[in-house]
């Protein structure tokens, strides 16, 4: 039997779950908004076991860059104290997961980013695989670049407001949901996806 802790703080969200042999042992999850650092080890603490596992898959990002950073920060603590390996995943592919139960052929994500913009990407469904690159642009341009009748995300009633059709499904990255990512969108490196520059610039 092999067991995954999932790690999933990247949005407003703050989500945990075991899942062993293709099966969800036990889950939690709140959309807290802020806070994460002070509510994941306790909602670990409670799994069953305390969230001992023998791999770890965290929620790399886009999202809230300290959120990023959180679930990051966790997940290669406990990897280094269990001795257990660590992979990212991303929170595009999480909602595009879920999502590919609703029988689209092809599917926008758009996530709220920063300073008005939305991180946006389509995948298709069967199998599960992006059909374009991340990107963080302003409501306009992602409407443009997202042609897809249905959007899942948080972002996707900006998107499909500002585009003047199609169907938004407000949704956010649940651990749990990483039970439906192939392997190949898995086995990321646990290292942040920002999905944008920095905002400080150098001096010219």
């Amino acid at each position: 039997m092999s067991r995954a802790l999932v790690i999933d703080t990247a949005t407003a969200a703050c989500s945990v779950a075991l899942i062993e042999d293709g099966a969800i042992v036990a889950e939690a999850h709140d959309v807290v908004g802020r806070g994460h650092a002070e509510r994941l080890m306790p909602m670990i603490a409670a799994l069953p076991g305390g969230g001992r596992a023998d791999s770890i898959l965290v929620d790399c990002g886009p999202g809230s860059f300290t959120g990023v950073r959180v679930g990051l920060a966790a997940a290669r603590a406990l990897a280094l104290g269990w001795g257990v390996p660590v992979h990212g995943y991303s929170s595009m592919a999480a909602i595009a997961a879920t999502a590919a139960a609703e029988g689209e052929a092809a599917i926008g994500v758009a996530l709220i980013g920063g300073h008005g913009e939305l991180f946006v990407q389509r995948y298709a469904t069967a199998p599960l695989a992006p059909l374009s690159e991340l990107a963080s642009l302003p409501p306009a341009e992602a409407a443009a670049a997202v042609p897809d009748g249905h959007v899942f995300g948080s972002g996707a009633d900006q998107l499909v407001a500002a585009r003047g059709s199609g169907v938004a499904h407000d949704r956010l990255p649940r651990a749990a949901g990483a039970i439906a990512l192939p392997p190949a969108l898995a086995q990321l490196p646990p290292s942040p996806i920002y999905g944008r520059g920095a905002d400080a610039k150098p001096a010219a």
